[in-house]
């Protein structure tokens, strides 16, 4: 017992759980006031893509990060995805128009691309079997810290100084996560030299067969993240909340507590019970959020939807870990992020197409992202066998 807590908690696995902090904070830091950034340039109706725009480039780059991931290395990967969040944090103040905006969201969604994939891959690298739930649910712990705290910062830097300034702390987090994993120790066993036939993706490369299932689930149960994304700022606004990060925060610390005893709940009862309990949850969070009237009841929700999900995200991390194979670990963990950005893209269109700026079509957007989450649920009841974990 005591070589796998050194296995797991040792310094490689705390030097990526503070890069993960840090990442997290430097693009979830700007998600608040991303909003009314782009109204100021003209383009009030294009909220919605914000969001969709940075999912699209992150969906797209998976097949890419992951080969990478398990050809040139896991490290190298995790700093690309940094660095795109170094210059990207520098080029924001330099945008006049609505169409250079949205070209940079394109381009900052390579960030969300490479990063997370290399991180996942590196966890299942040097994590024993029996403990990847509740792993991943520190490592996610970490990356829902930097949630927390990159929003509240970010709105706080923002009202009281500027939202360049904001923009440029943004970039210096994310300089500070690459320092952190650049002499970190790989885990690809004779990793290659990168050229650029790595870049050639085969059908056979862009999906692992294996993990679809918590794909799936995964898909289905991000809707809610792209909703809530997109549409909270206005919300909160429309409330009375000043702090249009602070939503943000209430969700992210309420996940924090119950990722580490999720995570260990499913390596002990199994992935797909946890998963069943999770989008339960997301589905009556989606409800609720979409109902409440004040500001209190708001952040309130908020709760719940971070106890949701906290148990969600590290639970199908860890099954989608369980049922890949060592050499395609990249990919599949590629794949399951496809899906993510993929909900999230989708949730974050829709739910902007829904909204259109009319406050009173928010209680409508937020109760039909919840159809989402309970097909998830049913999937997971009415198709998927709790035996179905590894």
């Amino acid at each position: 017992m005591a070589e796998q807590k050194k296995r797991v908690y040792g310094v490689q696995f705390g030097l990526l759980c503070l890069s993960s902090f840090l990442f997290f904070s430097s693009f979830n830091m700007i998600i608040p006031e991303l909003p009314d950034y782009l109204s100021s340039l003209g383009g009030e109706e294009y909220k919605g893509l914000i969001i969709a725009l940075f999912a699209l480039t992150a969906g797209l780059s998976r097949p890419f990060s992951g080969k990478l991931a398990d050809s040139i290395g896991r490290v190298p990967v995790m700093v690309v995805g940094s660095l795109v969040c170094v210059v990207a944090g520098f080029l924001y103040p330099l945008v006049g128009t609505v169409a250079a905006f949205l070209l940079l969201r394109f381009a900052h969604g390579f960030s969300t691309g490479f990063t997370p994939t290399g991180k996942s891959a590196y966890v299942a690298d040097v994590v024993p079997v029996d403990r990847r739930g509740e792993a991943m649910g520190l490592l996610g712990l970490s990356g829902s810290l930097g949630m927390a705290a990159g929003p509240a910062l970010g709105g706080l830097i923002a009202s009281e100084y500027t939202a360049d300034t904001m923009f440029y702390t943004s970039s210096a987090a994310a300089f500070l996560s690459v320092a952190v994993i650049w002499h970190m120790q790989e885990t690809v066993q004779r990793p290659q030299k990168f050229n650029l036939g790595l870049l050639r993706i085969s059908r056979s490369e862009v999906l692992e067969p294996r993990v679809l299932a918590p794909s799936l689930v995964m898909l289905l149960t991000s809707f809610g993240f792209g909703t809530v994304l997109t549409i909270i700022p206005d919300f909160s606004a429309h409330l009375g909340i000043q702090n249009k990060g602070l939503f943000f925060t209430s969700f992210t610390l309420s996940s924090l507590a119950i990722r580490f005893l999720a995570g260990r709940a499913s390596d002990k009862y199994g992935r797909v019970a946890v998963l069943r309990v999770s989008s339960g949850l997301l589905t009556l969070a989606m409800l609720v959020i979409g109902s409440v009237s004040s500001d209190t009841g708001l952040l309130l929700s908020g709760v719940l939807f971070g106890v949701a999900t906290g148990m969600n995200s590290p639970t199908i991390y860890a099954w989608t870990i369980d049922l890949s194979h060592l050499e395609h670990r990249g990919r599949a963990m590629a794949t399951m992020y496809i899906a993510l950005e993929a909900g999230i893209g989708l949730g974050s269109l829709g739910s902007g197409w829904l909204y259109g700026n009319q406050s009173s079509n928010f209680t409508m957007v937020f109760w039909s992202t919840g159809v989402f989450t309970f097909l998830a649920f049913l999937y997971l009841v009415l198709v998927v066998r709790s035996s179905e974990n590894t």
